[in-house]
């Protein structure tokens, strides 16, 4: 994977599209040079936000895809998540580590995304999600 190599896929509204997560940060692996802990990083964000946008985004409708779009550059990954949904407001989120949250089952995928992701941005009302991984 040359510098500056964006790379597009669309993935059905299935939990099978999850699947395709780590073979994707694979393909990665082996053009660029990753440690294990922004791998696992890479990983989880990643995993994150397609689930959030196949469940709550699409609302698991098989008519619907998640896009993703993965740049390479000499020293970050950015990968950008964009539903077919309405969007929601990620300012209203509930905060996972409240009393009352913690023994939620959900809910956690954006604090993971924000505390794991170099940098995070929501785009068109929630509809996109830019994560970018930094490789130095």
């Amino acid at each position: 994977m040359p510098d500056a190599t964006i790379q597009k896929f669309e993935l059905p509204s299935t939990l099978e599209s999850i699947s395709k997560i780590e073979q994707l940060i694979e393909g990665i692996c082996e053009f660029k040079t990753i440690n294990q802990d922004c791998y696992g990083n890479m990983l989880i964000s990643l995993t994150e936000a397609v689930n959030n946008a196949i469940i709550h985004g699409n609302k698991n409708d098989k008519t619907k895809f998640v896009h993703l779009e993965l740049e390479a550059l000499d020293e970050e990954v950015l990968f950008t998540i964009r539903d077919e949904g309405s969007g929601f407001d990620y300012k209203k989120v509930p905060d996972p580590t409240l009393p009352e949250n913690r023994y939620k089952t959900s809910g956690r995928g954006i604090f993971l995304m924000r505390n794991l992701a170099d940098k995070i941005v929501f785009e068109e009302n929630g509809r996109i999600i830019k994560l970018t991984f930094c490789l130095t």
